[in-house]
């Protein structure tokens, strides 16, 4: 069977200081066509030389509050993808409770 790609593309729009100013990305077997997003935390592993490589970008104009949310956010999903790549509960339970202390500190936590 021939193998298959599946193309994601990221287009970073930046100003004359090359400042992100739009991010706009796409994943067309994921059903994702020029979306805009605010920020992006990308990391890839690099098994050779043990190392993540990573780039980290957010438009200029993100406000402060959104990309606290959005940082919880990612911690979160970090969480449950490394137990789902693990299965180490006891850690992802961990990860969680630091999740829970991160958006209580920010006063993240919506009352119930």
């Amino acid at each position: 069977m021939a193998k298959q790609t599946s193309p994601i593309s990221i287009e970073v729009t930046v100003d004359e200081n090359k400042v992100p100013e739009k991010i706009v990305w796409s994943a067309p077997d994921g059903g994702v066509d020029n979306e805009v997003a605010q920020a992006m935390l990308l990391a890839l592993w690099d098994g050779q030389n043990q190392e993540t490589l990573r780039m980290d970008l957010w438009v200029k104009e993100m406000p402060v509050d959104q990309m606290k949310m959005f940082f919880h956010q990612t911690l979160l999903t970090m969480s449950d993808t490394y137990l789902r790549a693990t299965q180490d509960e006891k850690m992802a339970a961990t990860m969680k409770d630091f999740c829970d202390y991160f958006a209580e500190k920010l006063n993240l936590k919506k009352d119930s």
